[in-house]
């Protein structure tokens, strides 16, 4: 019944979104949402600090006019998984709540202070963003960095990048950790685990990205549905996570996080920077975007950005 309405409410959006005209002025402080512009500034900026992360196109069929044609979606492949979410003990102190002004109950990080959990092995990266603290850092001097960056040079070390924001030697990320999908299935060493694809597009009608989840098992064959919510917070699976067709993409539909609240969130955590002394810049947009998915994908070991706290 649940997957019935999910389809419904889908083909709604998707009508509905034939019909929002493209946001053309900048309402990010404001709202918390972006124009097409500022989603492309915010992905090539993610690009450039994060290589894993790449522009596509998609299918010819499908390409957005708001979008350069070369720049229609981002994408990472060969994410790890390393194991399924009932493995990770519930504790109600790794709750958070971050509120918005709707009254709804807010957004819950369900692993907000369990970091630590991912810290067992040099191959996991994956971080929990905390708005419990000031930032280390002031982000707006990173953006400004990063425009007097010259076009030609290489991209920013990621040893480098981890220093600048002066992060704990104890976060420090792993950028090696990368599993393929065809190495030999009887050769020593070998971590034999799930991987997934993710992808990060832009919803015209909530005016903001929206990320997209195909996953794999050990053989490189694709998960079903039932198989890739074993991977997901069980407080979001068909909520906050449902079967969606990609707007960039030809069928089979993907597993796809909501983006109905992705605006609120992102207005309080700019407010949470704010308080603290910094400030937010729409370029960053993504690298927070990808702190707070990871409450709803906790075991799925994308974020090769960084360590920070807000």
């Amino acid at each position: 019944m649940q997957n019935a309405f999910n389809a419904v409410k889908s083909g709604a959006l998707g009508l509905a979104e034939k019909f929002t005209p493209v946001l053309k002025s900048s309402k990010f402080k404001e709202s918390g949402v972006v124009t097409p512009d500022e989603f492309v500034a915010a992905g090539d900026f993610l690009v450039h600090h994060c290589p894993t992360w790449q522009w596509a196109t998609g299918h010819k069929s499908k390409t957005k006019d708001y979008l350069p044609d070369d720049k229609q979606y981002l994408i990472t492949r060969n994410v790890p998984c390393h194991r399924r979410c009932r493995e990770m003990n519930h504790d109600e102190k790794n709750e958070a709540i971050i509120e918005v002004e709707d009254g709804d109950g807010g957004w819950v990080d369900t692993h907000h202070n369990c970091a630590a959990e991912f810290d067992k092995s040099p191959d996991d990266a994956g971080g929990i963003m905390s708005l419990n603290e000031k930032p280390p850092v002031n982000v707006s001097e990173l953006a400004a960095a990063d425009d007097d960056d010259d076009d030609d040079e290489e991209a920013l070390d990621m040893d480098d990048f981890a220093e600048k924001l002066d992060v704990d030697d104890d976060a420090a990320v792993d950028l090696v950790s990368k599993v393929d999908r065809n190495q030999d299935a009887e050769g020593e060493g070998i971590l034999h685990t799930r991987t997934y694809d993710l992808h990060i597009t832009y919803d015209k009608f909530y005016q903001t990205p929206r990320l997209w989840l195909s996953g794999y098992d050990e053989q490189s064959k694709p998960l079903k549905m039932e198989q890739m919510y074993e991977d997901i917070s069980q407080d979001h699976v068909n909520k906050t996570v449902t079967m969606e067709p990609h707007p960039n993409l030809p069928p089979p539909n993907m597993c796809s996080v909501h983006p109905c609240r992705h605006a609120e969130v992102m207005k309080k955590i700019m407010q949470t920077v704010e308080d603290g002394g910094g400030q937010l810049e729409v370029n960053m947009y993504l690298l927070v975007f990808l702190k707070l998915v990871q409450a709803v994908i906790p075991t799925i070991d994308y974020d090769y950005t960084r360590h920070f706290s807000l």
